[in-house]
């Protein structure tokens, strides 16, 4: 197991911490660097990680009690600190520091213009000196459509090295050369002069100034006209039409024709990403996305500053364009607009788009960068090696004599010790099995008492177990109901259970099973604010690698839990409240008062109705339909009771609706 270290063991006295602009540097106990950032002030950023522990965010938390020292370097300004926090960030490959990713391969049109007959190819991956790029772009096929119909106006050098040398020594060009699509400089048709003429037009053009050559274009066609030159201007006809296809493929979606970058985020408790369309001359020249872990606990505006540092340092001025639009404003805004200008050459201004064009395309971005999470995610989950991992890791560090194919967690909610609930979520095989997802209200317990809820719910969950081997010969469960022929509701013993908290929790789930004479059955918990697993009866957790499967897999099944609880939670909330405000309405009794919920739904729904459409509802007449309403009004500006008695028990089976009596 892991240890981790007190950050009161290295931390260093505020009055020896500079307050300049600075970058810092934590590393572990084997000199590894972790973490690096940046801070305007130095002795107030680097202070606020030697707090406590319990107030921080667990993956904060995890990266201080990771570490065993921290060292730091002053600079004169912000730009300073951003330069050498990249720099440093590129260097060490810190553990805890936002990876964005790329969630596929983005193919790239390039020109190799370091070349002495520079070429044209799509191309992936990193990208190399004296080569000018275009795009990224969603597919090849595109990009290859694209220049085929360019080559026509722009017969320029696209074949291999190999194919051009050999077409120099034999002296005879390729098809596309004797086709008009490549001007032929392996055999001299054009000198290299020429040849890169023909290559800077093509930049230009694929770099947005498309007007400016189209009416080149135009008066060239219009002047062999007039001289008489009949076939060079078809020909010129011809490339025009060529060009207005490739123009068509790209739709305009800014119609002032702005060059823009537009960036947008998707995220949740665990994992962000990115996507960000390139907009040149007002189209959609290419789009790109990228995921990534969240290791801190970083709103959007602090996730977009890594962002666009990372996707701009070291980037060319022709990669940089005038303006970027960003869902949050950044608090260094400012100084990276300043870095980014420095390295365009001109203004830089970074924006959140708040009406028109910009804003309904950056919603575009922001629906794809939700798609890009999403199936990320789903990926992920259904892949089977990858589950197959996870399991197998779950299993190695739990010391479990099998892999875990059924898991069960638990998670409990509760309003200030009201309406107290559980929820028990499965995973078969890595994946949520909806179908066997139970809620449970819990009658014996008073107030904020976790443990005792948790020590309920597990009992009893096992005493169903239990009683489904009743009546079996060998004593397992029986898995069909003989007498309506469907699977039993809690027949299966899950090969681990997974509780939301610490030791605590652990304790109480398994004190349940052992007063069951179900000790066999394993345990865990995951504690939220350091994401440690722990094991009953031990006093130090099991620390999972952050990027481990199994650990993913954990979370993803405590989360699961947590959101099912609260949902049901909030349910009983607003029907306990309705039942509560119309109490004192004279003849509206228990069946009533049902029959209302059932109808609207919702109390905001039913706050929202008015006297005559409360009054079509079976039962209920006009006079009590206008008391009603006056109920609702008077209690709405005071605002109604939050608690209440729970009148029963039930599990629900999502996958039928079924409420039943437990």
């Amino acid at each position: 197991m892991s240890r981790s270290t007190s950050p009161i063991s290295f931390r260093p006295d505020p009055g020896s911490i500079p307050t300049k602009p600075g970058v810092y540097r934590f590393r572990d106990g084997a000199g590894r660097v972790i973490y690096v950032g940046k801070a305007k002030n130095l002795r107030a950023r680097l202070s606020s990680y030697f707090q406590d522990i319990a107030q921080m965010h667990q993956r904060t938390a995890t990266m201080v009690t990771t570490a065993a020292g921290v060292e730091w370097t002053v600079v004169a300004t912000e730009v300073e600190a951003l330069q050498l926090e990249y720099s440093w960030i590129k260097e060490y490959d810190p553990r805890f520091n936002v990876k964005y990713r790329d969630d596929k391969s983005y193919p790239w049109l390039a020109v190799t213009l370091a070349d002495e007959f520079p070429r044209v190819m799509v191309g992936r991956g990193a990208k190399r000196k004296g080569t000018r790029y275009f795009g990224p772009y969603s597919h090849a096929w595109a990009i290859r459509e694209t220049v085929d119909l360019l080559l026509r106006v722009f017969p320029m050098r696209s074949c291999t090295n190999g194919v051009f040398k050999r077409a120099g020594q034999i002296d005879r060009p390729c098809l596309l050369g004797y086709i008009d699509k490549c001007s032929a400089p392996c055999v001299g048709r054009v000198s290299a002069s020429e040849h890169r003429a023909i290559v800077e037009d093509f930049c230009d053009f694929m770099a947005g100034n498309t007007t400016a050559f189209t009416k080149r274009l135009q008066r060239e066609m219009y002047a062999a006209s007039e001289a008489l030159d009949f076939e060079k201007a078809a020909r010129l006809r011809d490339d025009l039409g060529a060009l207005q296809r490739a123009l068509e493929k790209q739709a305009v979606v800014l119609g002032d024709g702005t060059d823009a970058d537009v960036l947008a985020i998707a995220e949740d408790p665990l994992e962000v990403a990115m996507q960000v369309f390139y907009v040149r001359s007002g189209r959609v020249k290419g789009q790109r996305g990228w995921v990534a872990d969240r290791v801190e606990d970083s709103d959007t505006a602090a996730l977009v500053e890594d962002f666009l540092l990372q996707l701009y340092a070291g980037e060319g001025a022709e990669s940089i364009p005038r303006e970027i639009l960003v869902p949050a404003l950044p608090d260094s805004a400012g100084v990276l607009a300043q870095l980014l200008g420095e390295a365009r050459g001109s203004k830089v201004s970074i924006k959140v788009p708040r009406r028109g064009d910009k804003r309904t395309l950056q919603e575009t971005v922001a629906a794809n960068a939700q798609q890009t999470l999403t199936l990320h995610k789903t990926k992920r989950a259904s892949d089977l090696t990858t589950r197959n991992l996870a399991l197998e890791e779950i299993r190695e560090a739990l010391d479990l004599p099998t892999a875990p194919l059924r898991i069960e967690c638990y998670d409990i909610s509760n309003l200030q010790g009201t309406e107290v609930v559980a929820s028990m979520v499965v995973f078969e095989d890595g994946l949520a099995r909806k179908s066997e997802y139970r809620r449970f209200i819990i009658r014996s317990v008073e107030g904020q008492n976790d443990v005792a809820a948790m020590h309920e719910v597990i009992t009893r969950r096992f005493r169903r177990l239990l009683d489904e081997q009743v009546g079996s010969d060998r004593g397992d469960p029986m898995l069909i109901d003989p007498e309506t022929g469907r699977p039993r509701k809690f027949a299966y013993a899950p090969g681990l259970v997974v509780v939301d908290g610490g030791p605590p929790q652990v304790a109480a789930a398994q004190t349940a099973l052992t007063e069951l004479g179900l000790a066999y059955i394993p345990v865990c918990g995951l504690a939220k604010r350091l994401e440690e697993v722990w094991l009953p009866g031990e006093e130090e957790p099991v620390i999972m690698p952050r990027a481990s499967e199994g650990l993913y897999l954990l979370q993803r099944a405590r989360d699961e839990a947590h959101r099912f609880a609260i949902t049901h939670h909030r349910g009983r909330r607003s029907k306990t409240m309705v039942e509560s405000l119309l109490d004192d309405v004279p003849g509206l009794g228990e069946v009533r008062r049902k029959t209302l919920l059932k109808h609207f739904g919702s109390l905001r729904k039913l706050r929202a109705a008015s006297a005559d459409d409360i009054a079509q509802v079976p039962g209920i007449g006009p006079v009590t339909a206008l008391a009603i309403v006056e109920a609702l009004a008077t209690s709405s500006s005071a605002g109604g009771p939050s608690g209440g008695q729970t009148r029963g028990t039930t599990s629900v089976n999502t996958a039928t609706g079924e409420i039943q009596e437990d």
